[in-house]
């Protein structure tokens, strides 16, 4: 149970290292925090695994512009936002990000 997360980069053909993301709730009509990470050595976020999150809507937030710069590049989105819904405080969902300075694609899955 719980959220994995992992940034791919689609322009040097590997694992997005070093991306910060932000794992929020939305309550009422505001998202608030729930976590804040950083993709390891294989753009996985791994912290948010083996917890238990309430069923409702979330939202991860990676930051672009400060992993992009870091490289070099400018990046046209600075923050990519990937927005699910958690149906089931019991399963496990997995979320991935691929990105380019100019475009990006997310997936996600469950194992329901």
């Amino acid at each position: 149970m719980g959220i994995s997360a992992q940034a791919l980069d689609s322009v040097y053909g590997r694992s997005a290292a070093g991306v910060r993301a932000r794992l929020e709730r939305a309550e009422d009509s505001y998202w608030c925090a729930v976590a804040v990470a950083e993709t390891d050595g294989d753009g996985c976020i791994t912290e948010w695994w083996g917890q238990k999150f309430e069923r409702g809507l979330y939202r991860i937030v990676f930051d672009s512009d400060y992993y992009f710069v870091s490289l070099g590049l400018s990046a046209a989105y600075p923050e990519i936002t990937v927005i699910f819904r958690l149906k089931d405080e019991t399963e496990a969902y997995q979320i991935k990000v691929l990105l380019s300075p100019y475009s990006y694609s997310t997936y996600f899955g469950s194992n329901n």
